[in-house]
């Protein structure tokens, strides 16, 4: 009998091999003295990097790596970004530009953003 799809049983498939484990399952660690937020998956590590100053939290870099990219971590780090933001009353300042894009895509946030 030919199986389902043609893949043979016990064959790797090729979309999910490079796939970590699940990101969504991960927390984000905030590393208050390092002014960093991070996700780490396997042995990946993605962070987000801000600085304060005067009530505003000015967020400069985004990064995950390429094994991990297409998995949604870089807006699972933003929003808990955006989540100490609002929990500490900063405003926030997106250098980064993806934070810009997210902060556009997600108008609930736009009370957030310094003027």
């Amino acid at each position: 009998m030919t199986p389902a799809y043609g893949i043979e049983p016990n064959t790797e498939n090729p979309f999910t091999q490079n796939m970590a484990s699940d990101p969504s399952s991960t927390p984000v660690l905030h590393l208050p003295k390092q002014q960093r937020f991070e996700l780490q998956i396997d042995e990946a590590t993605a962070h987000l990097d801000y600085t304060l100053a005067e009530q505003q939290m000015t967020i400069h870099h985004t990064f995950v790596p390429a094994k991990l990219r297409g998995q949604s971590i870089a807006g699972q780090l933003a929003q808990a970004a955006f989540d100490y933001a609002r929990k500490s009353k900063f405003k926030v300042v997106p250098a980064c530009s993806y934070i810009g894009v997210y902060a556009q895509r997600h108008p609930s946030l736009a009370d957030l953003l310094a003027e």
